[in-house]
C-alpha cells in the first residue's frame, strides 16, 4: 500500500497475534497520527486491495455472528423434560400396550380400547407442538440487532474513494467516511472534522437523552462508554456534520456486537417462571404420591394375582394369574391418569391468553404468555429514564428574559413536556402584547434554527435537533406580537405557524455552523426592509463573554456590566442546579460584514462564512438578550404510578446511562427520591457500582435507588444480583444497550412507540404506550390473574384427589372398577376445562395493589387447604364408590326408588369377592334394562360384575362430574362464603358449568359417543340419586371454610392484642 502497511497482518508463531494486539489498543485514548501508526493506514491512501484481503483473513467479516439455536429434534425432546409430561407419557405408552395384549388374547380390539392412549398421546403432541413454537422465535432479539448494523459505507482505498462498499467487508484500518444520516458501519476513531461539528444519535446504545458531539481529541483510557468523545459507535446516526473515521473494531468486537453476544448470553440462562417452578414441584411430588399408591394398590390385591401354600414353614407352591395381574396394573395406569390434572396446561393457556386480551386493553402487549404470571410477583422494578420515565422530548421548562433595568430578570414557567405545541402554556403570559425583548427571544428561537415539528401515527415527532424543536415548540406557545403581521401564517396550516411567520418577516442568509469551541450557532437574517441581523443561540457562558450589551424589556440597549452578568449567571445556575440544559440567545444588528451580502459567493463576505475561525470575531459585540431552560421531561402520570408502586410494595430503582444530576433531579420530581431525602448513598453511577465493595448490601437499602452513566454490562449485573437475592425483576428499556438486560430479568419490558425493535424482540412485553403506569396497572392485573389461577389449580388438584381416592378406595375394598381410564380423561380434560377457564374471570380483589407481592416461593397449596381438599377429595371419593355400592345393594336409597330397571341386588359380601363368583352355586341374574338396551346374562350370570355394571358405572361417572361442577363453586374464593360471594359475581362460571353439564348429557344420551365411554343412559330418579349423593360437597366445604375464617380471625386477633402489649 505503499505507506509501509505492507507486512502488517502477518501472523506470528501463534497465529493470531495482531488481532489480539488491536482488539485491546485503546484508540479512544491515542492521538490520530499514533492510531494511523498502529493501524498501519494513511487517512489519503487508506488500505491497498492486497491489505484487506490479510485483514479480512485475521478478522473475519464486520457482521454479527450467527448462533445455531438447539435443532428442531432438541426442541421436540426438550418438551418431554416435564416430570407430568413423562407420567402421561409412561401411562399411555402402557395403556396402548394393555390394549394390544388383550385384543390379542381373543378380547375386544375396538376403538373404545385404544380411545385413552390416542387421547394421552394427541395431549402430548399438541404440548410438545406449542412449546416447540414458542422456543424457535427465542432468537428473533438476534435478528433483529442485524437490521441495526448499516449495510454500506464510504471507504477509501487504494488512494480512491469507493462509495457503497458493502460494510461487511470492512477491516480494522479501513479509512470511512461519514456524512449526514449515515449509519456508522462498525466503531470508529474520529480522524479529522470536515464540518466544524460533528453529532451523533448514540441514545439506543449509550442510554443518553441527546445528540452527543464528537471530536478528534483523545479522552482518558479509563473512560466509559458515554465519555469516548473520539469514537463513534457501529449502529448509530450521524445527525448533523461529516468526517473522517479509522475503523478499529468490526463484527463481535464493536459495541453492537457485545450487546449481542450479551443478548445471547441472556438468553440462555432464561430461568422457569415461579409458577413453573411450583407446578414442576407439584409434578415430582405427585410421581411419588402416584408410586406410593400404586405399590398400595398392588400390596392390597396381591393376594388376587399371586397366591402360595406354606409347607414346614416355607411358602411353596406359587401360582401366578398373568390375567389378574394386568387387571391391577391397568388400575395403576387408572391411578396415573386419575392423578395427573391432564387439562391443567391448556386451562393455564387459555387464562394466561385472555390475561393478555384484557392487558392489551391497557397498552400492555405481551409476546411471551408467562409473563402475565410473573408480573404477578414482581418485586423489582429496574426503570430506564430516558423515554420511560421521561417522554423523550425535550421541552423548555423555563424561559428567562430582561428586565426594565439591566440588574432585573423576569421568569416565565413553560408547561408541557412534549413536540405538541397545544400541551401546556406559558405560565403570567402576556399574550398578544409581547413586549421588544420577548419578541427578540421568539425570533432568535425560531430562525436560529433548523428544527421542525411534525404529525405522526405516533404523535408529534422532532425533525432534527431534540433541542431546537423544544425551542420551535416555545415560539408557537409564545404567539406572536401584535405588531407582526399573523395573517401571513395563516396559509400555513401546520404545527408550526408563528415560526412561519418569523420566517416570512426575516429570511435566512447564511449559517455560522455550532462547533465545540465557541458553543454556539448563529443566522444571519435580512428583514423585508433590507436590515440585517446577526442571531446567535449557544450555552449562556459564552454568549455574555461575547457580548457587549444587553437589551431590556422594552427594547433599549445598556452596557453590560459586571453587576448585569452576575444576575445572569445566577439565574443560569439556578436553572442548572435544577438539572436543566441552558441556552441563550443574543443578536448583533447590522453587522458591518453583511452590511451588502446576499449570499452571492462572489461577495468578500462569504470568505468569512467559508472559514469557521472567523466565526468567534463575526459573533462579538453581541447584545444578550435572555436565556431559556430545557430538559428531558417526566410523564405526567409516573409519579402517581410511582406511588402505587410503593403502596404495592414493589421497589423502583431507576437505571440510566444519562449523566448523575440530571436523573437524580427527574428522580426527586417523580417521587423515588424525597425533596429533601439523603441520597448520597443511593444515588451511584455504574463504574461506582461495579467497584463496590459490597453490591448485594447496595442493592438491599429499601426505597428507590439511581444508577447513572449505566452501561449494558451494569444493568446485567444488577439484574443478575438481584435476581440472586430471591427478587423478581421487571427490567424496562427501549435501547439497544437495554435488550440484555431485558432478556435476563424475569420479565423484560420494552417500548412500543420509541423502542427499538431490538429491545422490542428481547422483551416479555411492549408497552403500546411506552407509560410506566401502563407496567403498575399491568402488575394489578398480573396479581388478579395469579389469584384466579390458584383458585382454578385448587379446583382442578382437588378433583383429582377424589379421583384417587375413588380409585383406590375400589382397589383397597375389592370391588368391581367403577370408573375407567377414557372416562377419567374425559372428566380432566373436557367436564372439568370449562369451570376451572371460567374461575379465571374472577373478579379482582378490591386491594390487590395495597398489599405486598407473593414471594416466589410461596406455595401453591397452604397446610389447611392441602387438609381440606384431603376432605373433599376424600368425599368424592366415598360418593363415586358408595353410589356404585348403593345400585348394586340397594333398590331404593334416601326414598329415591332405583328398582325402575329390574336389575338383580347382591350382597356387599358377594360384590367384595365378585372375583369369586363361578364359585357360588344358584347364583342367577334376572336382566335389565338401560335406555334402549337390555341387558341379559341367562349364558354367564357372573358377567353381570363385568358388562352389568355399566349402570353402576354411569352413576358414579356421574356423581363425580357433579361434585366437580359443585366443587367449582366452592373455588369462587378461598375462604369467602357462598352466602357473601354467591355464584352470579361470576356469571362466566354459571355458564361453563351448564356447559360442563351439557357435554355430560351428549355422552350418556348419544349412542355412539355412550359405546366410546362404556356408560348409559339414567333414569330421573337415578338423576335425583346423583344430586343427592354430589350436593353435600358444597355443606363440607362451607363448613371448612368457616373453621379456617374463624382460625384465621382467631390468630389475627392474638398478634394484634401482642402487638398491642408491646
Amino acid at each position: 500500500m505503499g505507506k509501509g502497511a505492507q507486512n502488517y497482518g502477518k501472523k506470528d508463531n501463534t497465529g493470531k497475534a495482531s488481532s489480539s494486539d488491536l482488539n485491546s489498543y485503546a484508540a479512544w485514548a491515542k492521538e490520530t497520527r499514533e492510531c494511523e501508526e498502529k493501524y498501519k493506514v494513511d487517512r489519503e491512501f487508506g488500505l491497498s486491495d492486497a491489505e484487506v484481503e490479510k485483514r479480512l483473513e485475521i478478522h473475519g467479516l464486520n457482521e454479527l455472528e450467527k448462533h445455531e439455536g438447539p435443532s428442531v429434534f432438541r426442541l421436540i425432546l426438550d418438551q418431554f423434560n416435564d416430570t407430568l409430561v413423562r407420567i402421561l407419557l409412561v401411562a399411555a405408552v402402557i395403556s396402548f400396550v394393555l390394549a394390544w395384549y388383550d385384543g390379542e388374547e381373543g378380547g375386544e380390539m375396538e376403538i373404545t380400547a385404544f380411545v385413552e392412549p390416542l387421547v394421552i398421546f394427541l395431549i402430548l403432541i399438541l404440548n410438545a407442538i406449542v412449546g416447540v413454537w414458542q422456543e424457535s422465535n427465542a432468537e428473533k432479539a438476534l435478528e433483529a440487532l442485524k437490521e441495526i448494523q448499516s449495510e454500506h459505507a464510504t471507504v477509501i482505498r487504494n488512494g480512491r474513494k469507493v462509495t457503497g462498499l458493502p460494510a461487511k467487508e470492512l477491516v480494522p484500518g479501513d479509512i470511512v467516511e461519514l456524512r449526514v444520516g449515515d449509519k456508522v458501519p462498525a466503531d470508529m476513531r474520529v480522524l479529522n472534522l470536515i464540518s466544524s461539528t460533528l453529532r451523533m444519535e448514540q441514545g439506543s446504545l449509550t442510554g443518553e437523552s441527546e445528540a452527543v458531539s464528537k471530536t478528534t481529541k483523545p479522552v482518558a483510557e479509563e473512560t466509559d462508554i458515554q465519555g469516548k468523545k473520539c469514537i463513534v459507535f457501529a449502529g448509530t446516526t450521524v445527525v448533523n456534520g461529516n468526517c473522517i473515521c479509522l475503523v478499529t473494531e468490526t463484527g463481535m468486537n464493536t459495541e453492537l456486537g457485545k450487546v449481542h453476544s450479551q443478548i445471547h448470553e441472556a438468553s440462555q440462562s432464561e430461568e422457569d417462571t415461579p409458577l413453573k417452578k411450583k407446578l414442576n414441584e407439584f409434578g415430582d411430588q405427585l410421581t411419588m404420591l402416584i408410586g406410593i399408591i400404586c405399590v398400595l394398590v398392588w400390596l392390597i390385591n396381591v393376594k388376587y394375582f399371586l397366591t402360595w401354600e406354606y409347607v414346614d414353614g416355607w411358602p411353596t407352591n406359587f401360582k401366578f394369574s398373568f390375567e389378574k395381574c394386568t387387571y391391577y396394573f391397568e388400575i395403576a395406569v387408572a391411578l396415573a391418569v386419575a392423578a395427573i390434572p391432564e387439562g391443567l396446561p391448556a386451562v393455564i393457556t387459555t387464562c394466561l391468553a385472555l390475561g393478555t386480551r384484557k392487558m392489551a386493553q391497557k397498552n400492555a402487549l405481551v409476546r411471551k404468555l408467562p409473563s402475565v404470571e410473573t408480573l404477578g410477583c414482581t418485586t423489582v422494578i429496574c426503570s430506564d429514564k430516558t423515554g420511560t420515565l421521561t417522554t423523550n422530548q425535550m421541552a423548555v421548562a423555563k424561559l428567562v428574559a430582561m428586565g426594565p433595568t439591566a440588574n432585573a430578570v423576569r421568569s416565565f414557567n413553560v408547561e408541557g413536556s412534549t413536540y405538541n405545541p397545544l400541551d401546556g402554556k406559558i405560565q403570567d403570559w402576556p399574550a398578544g402584547k409581547m413586549d421588544a425583548n420577548l419578541q427578540t427571544i421568539a425570533k432568535i428561537a425560531a430562525l436560529a434554527n433548523d428544527a421542525s415539528i411534525e404529525r405522526s401515527d405516533k404523535g408529534y415527532v422532532a425533525g432534527g435537533m431534540p433541542t431546537e424543536a423544544a425551542l420551535k415548540v416555545l415560539v408557537e406557545k409564545m404567539g406572536l406580537p401584535s405588531g407582526l403581521d399573523s395573517g401571513s401564517s395563516k396559509n400555513y396550516n401546520d404545527l408550526m405557524g408563528c415560526s412561519h411567520a418569523w420566517n416570512q418577516n426575516e429570511h435566512r442568509i447564511a449559517t455560522l455552523e455550532f462547533d465545540r469551541d465557541r458553543k454556539s450557532m448563529g443566522v444571519i437574517v435580512s428583514s423585508n426592509y433590507g436590515k440585517k441581523s446577526l442571531l446567535v443561540k449557544g450555552a449562556v457562558e459564552n454568549l455574555l463573554e461575547r457580548s457587549s450589551y444587553i437589551q431590556l424589556s422594552d427594547g433599549s440597549v445598556v452596557e453590560l456590566d459586571q453587576k448585569a452578568k452576575s444576575v445572569i449567571l445566577d439565574s443560569l445556575n439556578e436553572l442548572s442546579s435544577s438539572a436543566l440544559r441552558v441556552l441563550g440567545f443574543a443578536y448583533k444588528d447590522d453587522p458591518s460584514e453583511f452590511a451588502t451580502y446576499n449570499g452571492d459567493e462572489e461577495h468578500p463576505a462569504h470568505k468569512l462564512l467559508l472559514n469557521p475561525a472567523s466565526y468567534p470575531l463575526i459573533e462579538s459585540n453581541l447584545t444578550f438578550a435572555g436565556l431559556a431552560g430545557l430538559r428531558d421531561p417526566p410523564r405526567k402520570e409516573v409519579r402517581q404510578a410511582i406511588e402505587d408502586c410503593r403502596e404495592a410494595g414493589i421497589q423502583v430503582m431507576v437505571i440510566t446511562g444519562d449523566n448523575k444530576n440530571t436523573a437524580e433531579a427527574i428522580c426527586r420530581e417523580i417521587g423515588v427520591f424525597g425533596p429533601n431525602e439523603d441520597i448520597s448513598s443511593k444515588s451511584i453511577t455504574g463504574r461506582q457500582f461495579m467497584e463496590h465493595h459490597d453490591q448485594k448490601g447496595h442493592l438491599a437499602q429499601k426505597g428507590g435507588l439511581l444508577f447513572s452513566r449505566a452501561e449494558p454490562r451494569h444493568k446485567q449485573e444488577i439484574v443478575r444480583l438481584l435476581k440472586d437475592a430471591g427478587e423478581v425483576v421487571a427490567m424496562t428499556g427501549d435501547g439497544v444497550n437495554d435488550a440484555p438486560a431485558l432478556k435476563l430479568a424475569d420479565i423484560g419490558i420494552a417500548m412500543g412507540i420509541a423502542g427499538t425493535e431490538v429491545a422490542k424482540e428481547a422483551a416479555d412485553m411492549v408497552l403500546a404506550d411506552d407509560n410506566f403506569s401502563t407496567i403498575v396497572a399491568a402488575v394489578g392485573e398480573g396479581r388478579s390473574i395469579y389469584n384466579n389461577m390458584k383458585a382454578f389449580i385448587r379446583y382442578m388438584i382437588s378433583s383429582n384427589i377424589g379421583e384417587v381416592a375413588s380409585i383406590f378406595l375400589t382397589a383397597a375394598i375389592g370391588i368391581p372398577e367403577g370408573l375407567i381410564p377414557v372416562q377419567l380423561l374425559w372428566v380432566n380434560l373436557v367436564t372439568d376445562g370449562p369451570p376451572a377457564t371460567a374461575l379465571g374471570f374472577n373478579p379482582p380483589d378490591k386491594y390487590i395493589m395495597k398489599k405486598a407481592p407473593r414471594r416466589s416461593d410461596d406455595s401453591l397449596i397452604s397446610p389447611w387447604i392441602l387438609f381440606r381438599y384431603l376432605v373433599i377429595g376424600l368425599y368424592v371419593g366415598l360418593a363415586t364408590v358408595g353410589v356404585f355400592v348403593i345400585w348394586f345393594t340397594h333398590d331404593s336409597f334416601l326414598g329415591i326408588d332405583l328398582s325402575g330397571d329390574n336389575h338383580s341386588l347382591v350382597t356387599f359380601s358377594q360384590l367384595r369377592n365378585w372375583d369369586q363368583c363361578k364359585s357360588w352355586e344358584n347364583f342367577t341374574v334376572s336382566p335389565f334394562k338401560a335406555g334402549d338396551q337390555v341387558f341379559n346374562f341367562d349364558s354367564n350370570p357372573c358377567d353381570y360384575f363385568h358388562t352389568g355394571k355399566v349402570k353402576a358405572m354411569t352413576l358414579s361417572l356421574s356423581v363425580l362430574v357433579a361434585i366437580e361442577m359443585f366443587n367449582s363453586l366452592n373455588a369462587l374464593s378461598e375462604d369467602e362464603s357462598l352466602l357473601t360471594m354467591p355464584p352470579w359475581v361470576n356469571p362466566w362460571l354459571l355458564l361453563a358449568m351448564s356447559v360442563s353439564f351439557g357435554l355430560h348429557f351428549l355422552i350418556l344420551y348419544v349412542p355412539f359417543l355412550a359405546q366410546v365411554f362404556g356408560i348409559v343412559p339414567l333414569s330421573l330418579n337415578e338423576w335425583l340419586l346423583v344430586l343427592a349423593v354430589a350436593l353435600p360437597v358444597i355443606l363440607i366445604d362451607e363448613v371448612l371454610k368457616f373453621v379456617g375464617r374463624w382460625t384465621i380471625g382467631a390468630q389475627t386477633r392474638a398478634k394484634s392484642s401482642k402487638h398491642k402489649e408491646e
